[in-house]
Parts: structure tokens; C-alpha cells; sequence
């Protein structure tokens, strides 16, 4: 093979990325905190898994699978009494850690168990760990961790394309000059925050003479700020700005039916302090969602319709192979099941191959 540029070169076809059958054991969203109330029970299907989710007395939120172990009644049926959930056929009772604590027809219970996931509220949502122990802490944007932020809830949406393939689109660095037209180079360093969180940077520095470019110049002369953070390849925080200034949009997805891709964009900025900073925050936000909405206009006609396969990968891929080669060595789930993700493959040989990351004259 003989191209033009260098070439990055696959070996092997990717078990977890693009997979329709399994996700990363991670945090996954559920609903927004809003819409669930105290004393609210709702049913949720989250990665093909029927759950139930409930707001006790204490404000906690607490979820269940969906049916109940006596005869499989859908427990979204049933009433919160206080921070329990009773079943509305047989009346059974389950504390928030899923034990039977009230049988009516018995004097004394029986030694029955729901299964209960790890439930945590962050940023105006509510999420789920799809484990048993969270391995992680809730997703975060990185420079805001400790700090109290603002948030805005953007919108929810449906695609066409797996969700690690939309995630991809905010480090390939060709279509921000194809698509958006952008006059801008960007040239990312990777940095793994953990083995379940990556994050890509801009290192380009601003040299560009468009007049956009050259009226920036005129007060900044740094790296324009063009950060990508992911989480369980599901997950992506995008931070733009000038140092003084940053925009932080959180995109957090999850694998729907058939292969597509279900999320809500969140906006986030750090509080600020006062009327005035209340004003400025409201204000920021809101142009971040013009912002946004504009800028997405073209990336939505291409993940509506594309039918990913990377046959060509570039030098310019080289982001877009470091993230593949992160997704494939965390620990995937199987889709409705949320059993480990297992292969003959991956049972015989201690390591999984990598795609490579070296780069090819060939």
C-alpha cells in the first residue's frame, strides 16, 4: 500500500469500540434529578436493562430492577412508603438496599433480595453504576472537580451511529477545518486520567493569519484552549476557550436499540458569587446553547448517516486510534444482561492486541 501521508495500520478489528452488544462498566445517565420527585417511582430501560428508580423520604434516589422476585409484578407499579418501595400486587416491602422488609400475609419475611445498582446525582442528572462497586467517581470536568458549578440542561437526542462513533467526532482534527471551516489548526496531546478517563489537548499555538485569528492575537497569544475529556468512551466534556474564559459542554450518551446512540448535552460553568454572577452565568449559558446549536448543524448530517469503518487511517487518525486503543482495555458489558463481556480471544491470550499507534511510511 502506497499513500501520500504516513498511515496508522489495524491489525485486528476492535472488540468493545463500535460494538452494538457491549459498553464500558461505568456511569451511565439516567434522567434528569428534576423529574423525579419525592415519593416518585419511575420505570427507566437503560442499556437494554429494565430498571425501576424511586426518591425516598431522605431525598435519596434509589434503583431497583424492574420486577418483583415473588411473581415479576413491575415494581414501577408500586408506592414509596417512606424510603421503601411496596409492590402493588402482593404489597411485598424492599428497603433501599433491596431487601424484603414486609410480607403481609407472613409474620415474618422471608430472606428475599433485590438487585440494586449504585445510584448518585451529579450536575442535574441522575446516573447509575452498571456494576456492583463503582470503580470510579461520578464523571467530572476536570479544572472545575472542586468546585460548585451551573448547569443547564440542553437538550436530548437520538442518532443513527454507535455512541463511541459520536464521541470520535470532537478529535478528528480534519473535519473542524472541513466542515466547520474553522482557520485554525489543532494538534492533540493525549493524557490518560485513569484507566477509564482520557483526555486530548490542543497544543497548536495561535499563528494562523486569518482576520478572526489576527484580532485574537491582538489580546491572547497562548494556545487556544480546545480540551476533550472522555469517560467509558461514552461520556465527552468539551472545553473551549481562552484561558480567562472557558465553556465546558458535557455530552452524555448511552448505547440504544440497534446500535444507536441516546444522550442530553449539558451546559457547565463554574459559579459565580452574587446577583451579578448569577446574571453572567445565565448569560453564558445561553450563548453557549446558540453556540452550540450552530456549531453542531454539520456534525449532526454526518452522524445521522454514517456507517463507520475506518478501511484508511491517517496520521491525521491518530487521536481517533489512541481512543480506540483506550476503549479497548477497559472492561465491557454485555448489552440488557450487564454481564462481563467475554471472548475465546480474549479468554486464551494474556494481553488484548492494540491497534497500533506507530505510524507507517509504507
Amino acid at each position: 500500500m502506497n499513500l501520500n501521508s504516513q498511515t496508522f495500520s489495524s491489525t485486528r478489528k476492535p472488540k468493545n469500540f463500535n460494538n452494538p452488544e457491549r459498553f464500558i462498566e461505568g456511569w451511565y445517565w439516567v434522567i434528569p434529578s428534576q423529574n423525579l420527585r419525592v415519593g416518585e417511582v419511575k420505570p427507566v430501560t437503560i442499556l437494554g436493562r429494565e430498571l425501576v428508580i424511586y426518591r425516598g423520604k431522605d431525598k435519596r434516589v434509589v434503583t431497583f430492577d424492574a420486577y418483583c422476585p415473588h411473581m415479576g409484578a413491575h415494581l414501577a407499579e408500586g408506592k414509596v412508603e417512606g424510603n421503601a418501595l411496596r409492590c402493588f400486587f402482593h404489597h411485598w416491602k424492599f428497603d433501599a438496599e433491596g431487601m424484603c422488609i414486609d410480607i403481609p400475609c407472613l409474620d415474618t419475611t422471608l430472606s428475599v433480595k433485590l438487585q440494586t445498582w449504585p445510584t448518585a446525582e451529579k450536575y442535574g442528572m441522575i446516573w447509575v453504576w452498571t456494576g456492583e462497586i463503582p470503580q470510579q467517581p461520578l464523571p467530572f470536568v476536570p479544572e472545575l472537580e472542586q468546585k460548585e458549578c451551573d448547569v443547564a440542561i440542553h437538550s436530548h437526542f437520538v442518532m443513527n451511529c454507535h455512541p463511541n462513533v459520536v464521541m470520535i467526532n470532537a478529535i478528528d482534527a480534519q473535519h473542524l477545518n472541513t466542515v466547520h471551516k474553522l482557520p485554525i489548526e489543532v494538534v492533540f496531546e493525549r493524557l490518560e486520567l485513569n484507566e477509564n478517563a482520557i483526555i486530548f489537548n490542543n497544543i497548536t499555538p495561535i499563528k494562523e493569519n486569518s482576520f478572526f485569528i489576527k484580532l485574537i492575537r491582538l489580546f491572547y497569544k497562548n494556545t487556544i484552549t480546545y480540551s476533550i475529556c472522555y469517560w467509558y468512551g461514552s461520556l465527552e466534556i468539551m472545553t473551549v476557550g481562552l484561558d480567562f474564559f472557558h465553556v465546558h459542554i458535557m455530552f452524555a450518551v448511552r448505547l440504544h436499540e440497534e446500535g444507536k446512540t441516546e444522550g442530553q448535552i449539558l451546559l457547565i460553568t463554574k459559579k459565580r458569587k452574587g446577583f451579578f454572577g448569577w446574571l453572567c452565568n445565565r448569560i453564558v449559558l445561553w450563548l453557549t446553547k446558540i453556540a452550540g446549536k450552530f456549531f453542531l448543524m454539520g456534525d449532526i448530517k454526518v452522524v445521522q448517516t454514517i456507517k463507520f469503518d475506518l478501511k484508511t487511517p491517517m496520521k491525521a487518525d491518530q487521536s481517533i486510534i489512541q481512543f480506540i486503543n483506550h476503549l479497548e482495555k477497559q472492561q465491557s458489558l454485555m448489552w440488557g444482561t450487564w454481564q462481563e463481556a467475554r471472548s475465546r480471544d480474549v479468554e486464551n491470550k494474556p494481553k488484548r492486541e492494540r491497534w497500533e499507534d506507530t505510524m507507517s511510511n509504507d
